[in-house]
């Protein structure tokens, strides 16, 4: 027996890769197929199924293309209702692999149709479970992302029973493979480890502990912030089916010279810069909206970016696959090229640039008591904020600001000083006011990690939002 975690840090997603006696079962795969084939290929494995925990709200899965390619049959748990082709198991259908099983446990809550799978070992023993979004570690996945009339609520209690009936009745020693790792919006507070044990999430994850059903619900659905906006696309993409990745490629690998460029821009194509933070504030095309790849890529593009408008890029020389993959994995499927040469191919063609002016904190610190039009902009999440900011400053997190009305509100005579927690964050914010025409703004390098640092900026807590 072979077990494999294939872990993409940038979305915190955790595929699977298991064989046996020469076959192989993929669990929960990304849309980029290659990792896996090329695994099966070099250990002289057949792929014989795709696993599905559930539709996927985070990620568009590789099921589809997976399938297509090996010719694997894709699995999914009780109550899927899908358009393509798919096993829907029973609850506790068992599925041989080699000289393993895998049986399926319906575990809805996270989603209705949320399953796991119980791997038994040569021996008939059980040695792991895949969860899923269903059991993190130190975590339960969020009661809000299902489709259909049921509330957080009712999901919640949905997963006590789950939780009751599935998961604790497991024994101590068997390993848990869970769906994501800390960062993923799928949970609220993932634990850093990728991996646990049943044992260790009975001692130490809230939501295995003994405690009413009520107890469990509001534990649960307390603190949920909104679910990133593509969520619910995603989730559509993952049910009802998608482009191949290949095709995608193919289109959005397109080089594009500086005039060609032009014409998209003329046709209202999105601009997405994923060069590195630094880089793009020095200098980049007008109305160019910054993602670096160097963060968290796709979810920030999927939070940010149109699903309905062509998209055209701008990177690094040697990134241009990476971007549209990395585009590709959360949904986009209307790339349309790269600017070929680069910014460098931009600027020598003598076309107009931008620019974002970026700051120190020690300035800002200089600059704060003197201006009566300067006005803080903390781009960071609410819970972040309510953790320690600046005392005149207003929250603004990043997600919200695709928002027009919302940026409408600034004045003209406001100079825009904004930061995030290290600088990330805040150079996305900046470009997408900077697209909307607002200019007098300024960057602050390193962000709230250096601004906490001067003592002179005046800071505070909101104790209610943190309680």
């Amino acid at each position: 027996m072979f077990i494999k975690q294939l872990y993409t840090d940038c979305i915190s997603e955790a595929a699977y890769y298991i064989e046996s006696n020469g076959e192989a079962v993929v669990i929960d795969p990304l849309r980029d197929t290659g990792e896996y084939i090329q695994l099966a290929t070099e250990r002289n494995a057949v792929i014989k199924y795709i696993f599905e925990t559930h539709f996927h709200a985070d990620f568009v899965s590789g099921h589809l293309d997976l399938s297509k390619k090996t010719g694997a049959s894709i699995v999914f748990g009780p109550q899927t209702i899908t358009s393509f082709p798919v096993i829907i198991a029973k609850d506790g259908e068992v599925f041989t692999l080699g000289n393993i099983s895998f049986k399926v446990l319906h575990t809805p809550g996270h989603t209705l149709e949320s399953s796991c799978y119980l791997l038994k070992d040569e021996n008939g023993k059980d040695h792991a479970i895949f969860t899923g979004d269903t059991l993190f570690v130190g975590d339960v996945g969020r009661p809000d992302l299902s489709s259909g009339n049921l509330s957080k609520e009712e999901l919640a209690g949905i997963m006590y029973e789950t939780i009751q009936q599935k998961i604790l009745p497991l024994a101590d020693d068997i390993l848990v493979y869970p769906a994501h790792g800390a960062g993923s919006s799928c949970g609220k507070n993932l634990g850093l480890d990728t991996f646990s044990t049943i044992g260790e999430e009975k001692q130490n994850n809230y939501a295995l502990q003994p405690q009413t059903r009520e107890t469990f619900i509001a534990a649960v659905i307390e603190g949920l912030q909104d679910a990133p906006k593509y969520f619910s696309i995603n989730a559509k993409i993952n049910k009802e089916g998608y482009d191949s990745l290949d095709e995608i490629k193919a289109k959005g690998l397109t080089p594009l010279t500086v005039a060609a460029f032009k014409n998209k821009m003329d046709d209202n194509a999105i601009i997405v810069d994923t060069r590195h933070a630094d880089v793009f504030t020095e200098g980049f095309v007008p109305g160019s909206i910054f993602i670096g790849l160097e963060g968290r890529f796709a979810e920030w593009a999927g939070s940010i970016l149109p699903f309905d408008k062509p998209l055209v890029f701008i990177t690094e020389k040697g990134k241009e696959e990476e971007t549209v993959v990395r585009l590709a994995r959360v949904g986009f499927a209307t790339i349309e090229g790269y600017l070929n040469g680069g910014f460098d191919a931009w600027q020598n063609a003598g076309e107009k640039v931008d620019m974002i002016i970026s700051i120190e904190a020690d300035e800002l610190a200089m600059d704060l008591p003197h201006d009566p039009n300067l006005q803080v902009v903390d781009v960071r999440n609410e819970i972040e904020f309510a953790d320690g900011h600046i005392k005149t400053a207003i929250n603004m997190p990043l997600a919200d600001m695709t928002d027009v009305a919302l940026i409408a509100g600034f004045e003209e005579n406001q100079n825009l000083y904004l930061h995030c927690g290290r600088g990330y964050r805040s150079v996305i914010a900046c470009s997408l006011l900077k697209k909307q025409g607002l200019h007098n703004i300024r960057n602050i390098a390193g962000g709230w990690a250096k601004i906490k640092e001067e003592e002179s900026i005046k800071i505070e807590k909101d104790a209610s939002v943190l309680n």
